[in-house]
């Protein structure tokens, strides 16, 4: 069974940088060993979290890379996917697009902004994965 974790954003240091929040999913799944996705919402913020995983943490290295930019996406662990960029389904998918994933994975995880105001498409998403039949998770971060 499939499952989505929906990561609420509550502590002030991912508050004001939820990318950084981004950078230690990306850590925590890679060190699974499973392929991960981390579905953009464009090529700003796939530069933007390029840059971060490179420094977010001086003893953690979590290889990424763009994907389409090389040839060898299918050997990245962690892929950074824009919308304009189609890819297989990998194992494990960070969410940060405006709507659900709709492919198939083992594991989705949604990242809930700290404004209470931002939260409602991700209530939304909460039913929509629901009535697809994931196991559903909720993790105050």
């Amino acid at each position: 069974m499939a499952r989505a974790d929906f990561y609420i954003i509550s502590r002030p240091r991912f508050a004001s940088e939820p990318l950084r929040l981004v950078c230690e999913l990306a850590r925590r799944c890679h060190d699974t060993g499973l392929a991960t996705s981390v579905l953009v919402r464009d090529e700003a913020q796939a530069d933007l979290l390029d840059g971060l995983l490179w420094e977010f943490d001086e003893a953690a290295y979590v290889p990424h890379q763009i994907a389409g930019v090389d040839e060898d996406d299918a050997d990245s662990p962690v892929l950074i996917v824009t919308p304009a960029i189609a890819v297989p389904d990998r194992p494990q998918v960070i969410n940060l697009r405006e709507a659900a994933f709709r492919g198939s994975c083992e594991r989705v995880l949604e990242v809930v902004p700290a404004d209470p105001a931002a939260r409602e498409p991700l209530r939304k998403r909460w039913f929509e994965y629901q009535a697809r039949g994931f196991e559903l998770n909720r993790h105050e971060v």
